[in-house]
Parts: C-alpha cells; structure tokens; sequence
C-alpha cells in the first residue's frame, strides 16, 4: 500500500496545506500567503499571523482534499508542523490536526519545520542518505549531515541573523517593500556588487559558522554616509548597495559551503529554505557542488519558501520508522534538529532556539 498524507503548516506567515503520497507525488499543494497583512509594518506581526492562520487553514485543507480529488477516508496519516515557529501560528495548526485526527482516527504525526526542508530532496528527487543540506531561510542557517529521517548532524549555522532576516532588515534600511529578499534580488540586477567594500564576516575563522548581523550595519553605515554627503540616496545608489550585499551574503555561503564540502565529503549538497529561491545564491553554491564533484539540488521554487508538502513528506518518513503522536503532541516555539548540538543562538526557559 502506499501511503498518503495530509500535510499542514502554519509557522511563520504561510497557511499551507498539501496531499502527497510515499512514492513522491504531490497530489496537492496550497498556500496562502500573508503578504498583505503585514505589510504596513515591515515585518511579520505574530498576533495577526496567528488570527489568519486560525482564519484560513479550514479552506485550504478543503482546497488541498479537493485539488487532489481525495477524501479524509483516503488518507493514511495527518502530518502538522509542530515547532519551531511563531507559537500562536504553530498552536492554529497543531489543534486541527488533532480534530481531523480525532474525528476520523488517522494517525497523528508531528514534524518539525526543519526536518521539513531538510528532507525536500528526498521528496523531489528520491536521493539517499547521507548528504549536506544547506538550509538557509529567514530564521534559520544551518549545515546538516543527514543520515536518516530523525538523523541530523549540524555542523554549523549563523551566530546571529539569519540569511533572510539580514535581506528583509536591508530592505528596510534602502525603503524597499516586505518580503525583503526578492526585493533585494530585483534591485541588485540593476547594481554594481563591487561598487561598496561590504565585510565577509567570519571567513577569516575556520568552521563553518556565519555571522551576518555586521554586514547590515555595513549598509547602514554605507547608506547614512552617501545621505550625509548627499542628502540621500539615488536610485542607483540603492541598487549598488543591494548587489553588494546580496553578492557578500553569496560569498559568505560559497566558501562556508567549500569547507563543510570539503571537510564532510558526501554525494549530495542540497540547499533549501526560502533564500534559496535567490538565483545568484543558488549559482554560487552550484559552483562550490561542481568544483568538489559534489551533485547540487535545489527543489523547485515553490518548495522552496514554507510549503505543506514537505510536512506531509517529512511525516511520511517518520511514519515510516514507527513513530506516532497522540492528543498530548504540544506547538514548540523552540526545536533544534541536533538534539546533541550546543545552541547557536542562546536558550531560554523554552529550550535552545537552533
């Protein structure tokens, strides 16, 4: 029998849901975007996400049962994101996937987001283990060995900002529009990347860490000197300033890529999360695949940004190993996909952040 199963995620500002069977086929895949909620504010506001999740996660789980011609009595499981995420958006997925599991006895799986993106590739491109993964979005940097489905090494990850939230922060500083990243990739075609002498942070250090708060300050500086001397910034002045940092964030990635490459050699390097629908990134790391003999694997743009299809796969996967939930499965603001890992980015009472 093969299975089937209903994804759902709701961490950050996407609702989305997705059918997709254990051969790979994604019968259904819906997303709602955001966008327009948040933007008079210039970033995601947790409360108002929360709300739209709560709002539209009903009709886009009818949507997905729908598009792909399926019935809840044709599913074999119900995978939901659990964590790490905005807790409010977490929570609206997490209790209807427990109503649907309770009112029809499918099994109950939670996932986390991570794991989602980490196993894209084994979703559109059935490769095995082991293989690096590059996941780089707008809260998380990490470089994972995957061994298995619940097997994942980190071997590094940003100490500060995440690739995503050093664009949409930089979009923010040159008064561009949220979501910042494609933004910045649309300015920077314009721009000279060598134009401003932007910082490479911590590639002067070994390992495979990344820092990329200094580099928005580097273009805030840059910006408040060229408004000091000028009286503000020019259209082109803004372009210059987006193709140097998206080209210093691309090299950063590329050489921290080379090492991870080089010191971990496997197959496969994959790169998911949203920065890696960024072109000029996705170039620069394909290179760094082709010099180490490495294949490079990117999922489509689609899968790319958050998506349900990699939830219900990644339930699949875990299905598959003997795992279930039941009514005591709780949201997780805070999940590290490395249990064994030291945290990157501090800890709290709720646990380490990454």
């Amino acid at each position: 029998m093969t299975l089937t199963f209903l994804g759902i995620e709701s961490s950050c500002d996407d609702t989305a849901a997705a059918i997709v069977r254990e051969d790979g086929t994604i019968l259904s895949s819906i997303v709602a975007g955001q966008t327009a909620l948040h933007a008079d504010f210039g970033g995601v506001v947790p409360e108002i996400a929360a709300r739209a999740h709560a709002e539209k996660l009903d009709g886009c789980i009818e949507e997905a049962l729908a598009q792909s011609g399926l019935s809840l009595a044709d599913l074999d499981g119900v995978a939901v994101t659990a964590g790490p995420g905005l807790i409010g958006g977490v929570m609206a997925g997490v209790m209807m996937a427990k109503g649907i599991a309770a009112g029809t006895g499918l099994p109950l799986v939670g996932v986390n987001h991570l794991a989602g993106h980490a196993l894209t590739p084994r979703l559109t491109d059935g490769i095995g283990y082991p293989y690096l993964m590059l996941l780089v979005s707008g809260g998380h940097c990490q470089f994972l060995r995957v061994d298995g489905p619940e097997d994942f090494n980190r071997l590094g990850g940003t100490i500060d900002d995440a690739p995503g939230e050093a664009f949409d922060k930089t979009a923010k500083l040159l008064g561009l529009p949220q979501p910042g990243g494609p933004m910045v990739e649309a300015e920077a075609k314009r721009g000279d990347p060598k134009r401003f002498a932007l910082p490479r942070p911590l590639l002067d250090r070994p390992g495979y860490d990344l820092s990329f708060s200094g580099l928005k300050t580097a273009v805030l500086r840059a910006r408040d000197d060229l408004a000091q001397a000028q009286g503000g910034l020019t259209v082109q002045d803004r372009a210059d300033l987006c193709a140097g940092f998206q080209a210093a964030v691309a090299d950063v990635l590329a050489e921290k890529t080379r090492r991870a490459l080089a010191d971990n050699p496997v197959p496969v390097l994959a790169v998911a999360g949203g920065v890696a629908a960024n072109a000029t990134i996705r170039a620069a790391l394909e290179n760094v695949a082709a010099d180490a003999g490495a294949r490079f694997l990117a999922p489509p743009l689609q899968l790319c940004t958050d998506n349900a299809a990699m939830i219900a796969w990644a339930g699949i996967e875990a299905f598959r190993l003997g795992r279930r939930d039941d009514m005591t499965l709780a949201g997780r603001p805070r999940w590290p996909l490395d249990q064994t890992a030291a945290p990157m980015l501090g800890a709290g009472k709720k646990g380490a952040k990454a």
